[in-house]
């Protein structure tokens, strides 16, 4: 399957992998920009070539009794984002309860154009006591890179503009969303 995804993601997309994901058994992967539900497919190949073990989690309406075994099936897990229910730390609670456990999320939280990323990956992170893999998906140059991992600290302003210079610039699906 590894040579399938890479054959598929080099050869007919033409796309190319820029670094590596660490083999730490437990990290956020926060992947910059959402733009598009192709994001998905990209991730899948990517996760794929790695051969690491790295789980998503989606809007729990995409879970349904059609497409749940599907997601599921890939790694995926449904989240209820409706109101404040703690979201925090129930994936702070599953850190917790594995020794290896890695998960991919989008920090803008949308598909939609945002200009700050939103909070909830990065407190997972620093609550859970886990690294941060920034992820570019830049489809302006058909490549996926791979940052070096990031450690939280104590302060999230100089955090957050650290993570967000990372991502200036690069070129979602859908160009005019791009973070």
């Amino acid at each position: 399957m590894r040579n399938l995804s890479k054959f598929i993601y080099t050869r007919l997309l033409g796309w190319k992998l820029v670094g590596v994901f660490p083999t730490d058994p437990k990290y956020i992967v926060a992947v910059v920009p959402h733009t598009s539900w192709l994001d998905f497919f990209i991730g899948i190949l990517v996760r794929s070539i790695s051969g690491e073990s790295i789980n998503f989690v989606g809007k729990k309406e995409l879970f349904t009794p059609l497409t749940s075994w599907f997601f599921k099936g890939l790694g995926g897990a449904p989240i209820d984002r409706s109101g404040n229910k703690g979201s925090v730390e129930s994936m702070v609670a599953v850190f917790e309860a594995h020794e290896k456990f890695r998960i991919a999320l989008a920090p803008e939280g949308t598909r939609k154009k945002v200009s700050k990323l939103r909070t909830g990956f990065y407190h997972i992170a620093k609550k859970a006591h886990v690294p941060i893999v920034p992820v570019s998906f830049d489809y302006g140059n058909k490549k996926v890179v791979v940052h070096p991992i990031f450690n939280t600290t104590v302060n999230e302003k100089k955090d957050f503009e650290f993570l967000e210079q990372l991502f200036k610039g690069v070129e979602g699906y859908a160009l005019d969303k791009s973070f």
